[in-house]
C-alpha cells in the first residue's frame, strides 16, 4: 500500500496523487498522448508518400532537368520538367498577396488593439474574422468575375486569367489571419510598458510605434510567416483566377500557373497512375512541402530571436 507523507504539505501531496493516478486522469492522459502521436505519424505518413513517389519520379527525370530547365510541359509530346515556371507563379502570387495583406492586416491590428473604442472593437474584430470563414472557391469566383473586370478598367491589357487579381484576392483572404494574430500580440504586451511611455510624455503614436510594436514584434512576424505559408498553399483562388499557363515570368498581368493549380489540373484529368506525369504531382508536392516546412522553421527561429520575456 502506498505510504502517504505526513506533516506540512501532506494534504496537497495526497490530493495530487489522487488526481493524477485516478483511472479517469490516466485515461485522459493516454487519449491526449495518443492524439499527439497520431498527429506526428500522420505528418510522417504524408512525408513518406511524397518522398516515395518523388524518388520514382527522379529515377526518370534528372535533378538537372528539374532544377535547370525553364519549361514545364509534362503533358505535351515534347516533355519538359523544369520547376521554375510553377515556382515563379507561386512566388508571384504570394508576393502580391503579401503586399496587400501585411500592411492592411497590421494597420487593422493596431487600430483594433490601440485606437478602437471597446464597442467598435467588439463589432470590428468578429466582422473581420468572418472573412476567414468564406470558402476559397467563393474568393476564386470573386477574383474572376469582380476583381479582374474592375482591374481591366485601369489596365486594359490585363488578361482574363492573371496573377494580379489572384494575388490581390489571396491577400484579402489572409488579412484576418494577420490582423487577428498581430492584435493578440499587441494585447499581450504588458500595459505597464505603454503607461511608462505616457508618463514620459510620449504621444499615442510614439507609444505604439516605439514601445508596443517592438515588444510585439515576434508575434507579428510569426503572423506574417504563417499567413504567407497559407498563401503559398492556396489552391482554389489561383486555379480559378490565375489560369493554367506555366510561364517563367514576373509579369502579373498574364496567365500563370502555381504549384497547387498544377496539382489540381492533373489530379482531375485522366493521368494513369505510375506514369511520370502522375509522379510529377508528388515531386511538385514535395517542393511545396519543403517550402512551407522551411517557412515554419524560419518562423520558429524568428520567434526565438525576437521573443521578449516580461
Amino acid at each position: 500500500m502506498k505510504r502517504v507523507p505526513s506533516g506540512k504539505g501532506a494534504g496537497s501531496l495526497s490530493l495530487q496523487a489522487n488526481l493524477y493516478n485516478s483511472p479517469r486522469e490516466r485515461l485522459i492522459k493516454w487519449v491526449l498522448g495518443l492524439s499527439a502521436v497520431l498527429t506526428i505519424f500522420t505528418t510522417l505518413g504524408i512525408a513518406g508518400v511524397l518522398l516515395g513517389e518523388s524518388v520514382a519520379f527522379f529515377q526518370q527525370v534528372s535533378f538537372r532537368q528539374f532544377f535547370l530547365d525553364t519549361e514545364w510541359t509534362p503533358q505535351f509530346a515534347d516533355k519538359h520538367f523544369g520547376i521554375w515556371p510553377l515556382l515563379s507563379g507561386t512566388l508571384l502570387v504570394t508576393v502580391i498577396a503579401a503586399l496587400v495583406a501585411l500592411p492592411l492586416g497590421l494597420c487593422s491590428a493596431i487600430y483594433i488593439a490601440e485606437y478602437a473604442p471597446e464597442r467598435v472593437r467588439r463589432i470590428l474584430k468578429p466582422g473581420l474574422e468572418l472573412l476567414a470563414g468564406v470558402p476559397t472557391v467563393v474568393y476564386g469566383y470573386f477574383a474572376l468575375t469582380f476583381v479582374t473586370p474592375l482591374l481591366q478598367r485601369v489596365l486594359p491589357q490585363l488578361q482574363v486569367f492573371n496573377a494580379l487579381s489572384a494575388g490581390i484576392v489571396v491577400g484579402i483572404m489572409i488579412i484576418p489571419m494577420v490582423a487577428s494574430l498581430s492584435e493578440d500580440a499587441f494585447r499581450a504586451v504588458p500595459r505597464a510598458l505603454a503607461e511608462g511611455g505616457y508618463a514620459l510624455g510620449a504621444t499615442k503614436l510614439e507609444v505604439v510605434t516605439r514601445i508596443q510594436l517592438p515588444a510585439a514584434l515576434s508575434g507579428i512576424i510569426a503572423s506574417f510567416i504563417l499567413a504567407l505559408s497559407r498563401a503559398i498553399g492556396e489552391t482554389m483562388i489561383v486555379t480559378l483566377a490565375a489560369g493554367a499557363t506555366p510561364r517563367l515570368t514576373l509579369d502579373p498581368t498574364g496567365s500563370i500557373q502555381t504549384m497547387t493549380a498544377y496539382i489540381v489540373q492533373v489530379s482531375l484529368g485522366d493521368t494513369p497512375q505510375g506514369t511520370v506525369v502522375y509522379q510529377s504531382l508528388f515531386a511538385v508536392g514535395l517542393v511545396l512541402f519543403l517550402i512551407t516546412l522551411g517557412m515554419n522553421l524560419g518562423a520558429n527561429a524568428v520567434i526565438r530571436r525576437f521573443k521578449e520575456s516580461y
